[in-house]
């Protein structure tokens, strides 16, 4: 195997890749409404055929030899295929939102890269005797095509996905919020005279502090506390909402027309801002409820998701798809805002009388 054989195969691919990357470039731009759709289930199909097409790319680099002519001829073939794939999917974005294109972008890039490290590594190998990771990636260009079939291809289901995005992610400040627990001096008092008393009756332990890690962290006033619980179920009540909105905007699903003017697809990205608006809120309630709790950030908190709750219904409302139970949702979370905000306020004037004492002494 000669240097020319491979310096081809460099050249080859040099140009291949340029071609596929200006051809990417295309996703830059929405394409002209008036175009033809392309279905989301075509570019599934041509993915497999790409799939196929590296299992292939991978049989000939670990053929013994490998045969230059072989690989620069499938690579003419795998390489057309993929500028056929970009063109798909670029096609089945006529009408997508910039959730839904996001999502097909991302989904393509993941199938290009892939595509690109096996061919670079498979031409930079050729002709040397070490071992290469060819069949780990001919495996990361089978998962990159698996992957676009749970790849969303309606606008509905992408924004459907993202909210759910966001309801795990307050799932998960909601489980943080309740492992806080309340500080008590009399338990406090307690451990420490048992702990005592254990001292002065057993040997002591080097590996036994007396306390639990469970013990540690329960510093929450009883005010505080309140908060907390308030809070947590604010939090509740909001992850109901936005579960109540998904089904909300899934029960759409047959409203979404490919030829729509922009302005259903545009009224569902709204709602997904304003939800993606809710759970950075709920992230700030989360961060705040360590003591000492910031009382002010939690209390604009509290005022945003109010607002915000109420576009979210405006919203929903015009797309014709509330239902009851999305409604009594939304006012069961007002409900507990207002709760909240009263908690929030007692908590402030404490804060406030508390510094008036201070002050008063010093005097």
């Amino acid at each position: 195997m000669g240097r020319t054989e491979k310096d081809q195969l460099f050249n080859t691919l040099s140009s291949h890749i340029n071609n596929t990357n200006e051809t990417f470039q295309i996703f830059d731009q929405a394409p002209v409404s008036s175009s033809k759709k392309v279905s989301w289930e075509e570019v599934v199909k041509m993915g497999e055929r790409i799939s196929l097409y590296a299992t292939i790319a991978g049989m000939l680099r670990i053929e013994k030899p490998p045969v230059a002519r072989h690989i620069e001829q499938h690579m003419e073939r795998y390489f057309n295929t993929l500028q056929g794939f970009l063109l798909l999917s670029y096609g089945s974005t006529v009408g997508a939102g910039p959730t839904l294109s996001s999502c097909v972008r991302a989904a393509v890039k993941e199938v290009v890269d892939s595509s690109l490290q096996l061919f670079r590594e498979s031409v930079s190998s050729f002709g040397a005797n070490e071992k290469c990771p060819i069949p780990q990636l001919v495996g990361a260009v089978w998962e990159a095509c698996s992957a676009l079939g749970k790849t969303p291809g309606t606008n509905i289901t992408a924004i459907g996905q993202a909210m759910t995005q966001v309801a795990v992610s307050m799932k998960d400040v909601l489980r943080e919020m309740k492992e806080l627990k309340p500080g008590s001096t009399d338990l406090t008092d307690d451990i420490s005279d048992q702990a005592c008393t254990k001292a002065e009756s057993e040997p002591q332990d080097d590996d036994d502090d007396g306390l639990s890690e469970g013990d540690l962290g329960n510093d929450l006033s009883p005010e505080e506390m309140k908060v907390a619980q308030s809070t947590i179920t604010v939090v509740s009540e909001t992850l109901i909402v936005i579960e109540e909105l998904i089904r909300s905007i899934t029960s759409s699903l047959k409203i979404e027309n490919p030829k729509d003017n922009g302005g259903f697809v545009d009224s569902l990205e709204i709602l997904l801002k304003q939800c993606q608006e809710i759970g950075e809120q709920v992230d700030e309630l989360g961060a705040c409820l360590y003591p000492p709790q910031e009382v002010p950030i939690m209390r604009a908190a509290v005022e945003i998701i109010s607002s915000t709750v109420d576009d979210m219904q405006t919203g929903v409302e015009s797309l014709k798809g509330t239902s009851e139970a999305f409604l009594q949702a939304c006012n069961r979370l007002k409900g507990s805002l207002t709760q909240l905000n009263s908690e929030l306020y007692c908590s402030s004037s404490l804060d406030l009388e508390a510094e008036m004492q201070k002050v008063d002494l010093n005097n």
